[in-house]
């Protein structure tokens, strides 16, 4: 009796430990599960589709300081900043100027920027200023200095008689010096036939040479390369 008792105890302890180590393991199992689940990344969120009614209300980007929008514009009447007032030259410079749906203070201060950038250029070195304009480097300056800097129109004035640096068709005759340092400045004048009239420079250039060129009468065509920009001499 007492063998069959301690026999069965036995047994009674195999099972209940088999019976702890498969639900052990059945435990684990499920926490890997559970742990390889969370550490998954969750897919994205769909983007939300963009609203027209948000892109008609987009304001539209201000043109470039040279050109006027080729769509609808402010009236002058709407011409308001959003805070102050602007100035009789401002509103002349603006008029025409400013697209729908854009601030006219933006517009604005693209016409400002160009006058800033011939003043600090005129204040260090005037040939260099005319040149910039000449090469049109200063996008919108002509307008700018017209009405927010009249100041520099000395400036522009000696840029309206020059050329840039290239083929100049029918150059008025006279001579002419070019904007630029360059020591590989080259030109040549031309008649109707194609046949060179004068070619330059006579001699190699060296460093802080005036580059002179004498265009003569009956050119048809003035070419230059490396020459940057000319002015009447």
């Amino acid at each position: 009796m007492y063998r069959r008792s301690a026999a069965a105890a036995v047994l009674l302890t195999a099972a209940l430990m088999l019976t702890a180590c498969s639900s052990g393991g059945e435990g684990k199992a499920g926490d890997g599960k559970a742990d390889a689940a969370a550490a998954s990344p969750k897919p994205p969120a769909a983007s939300p589709e963009a609203d027209p009614a948000d892109a008609a209300d987009t304001p539209a980007e201000p043109p470039a300081a040279d050109a006027k929008p080729t769509g609808p514009v402010l009236p002058d009447a709407k011409l308001v900043p959003k805070t102050g007032s602007f100035t009789a030259p401002q509103k002349q410079y603006l008029s025409g100027r400013v697209p729908e749906k854009t601030d006219p203070a933006a517009v604005l201060q693209s016409g400002e920027e160009a006058c800033q950038r011939v003043e600090r250029t005129a204040k260090r070195d005037k040939d260099a200023a005319v040149g910039s304009l000449v090469a049109g480097e200063i996008p919108g300056a002509k307008d700018a200095i017209t009405f927010l800097c009249p100041e520099q129109k000395p400036v522009l004035d000696a840029a309206a008689k020059g050329f840039p640096d290239g083929t100049k068709q029918s150059p008025a005759a006279g001579t002419y010096r070019a904007l630029t340092q360059s020591t590989t400045c080259v030109w040549e004048a031309k008649g109707k036939d194609g046949a060179a009239l004068a070619s330059g420079p006579e001699a190699p250039l060296k460093p802080g040479d005036k580059i002179i060129a004498k265009i003569p009468a009956g050119t048809a065509q003035f070419v230059s390369n490396g020459c940057y920009a000319w002015i009447p001499a």
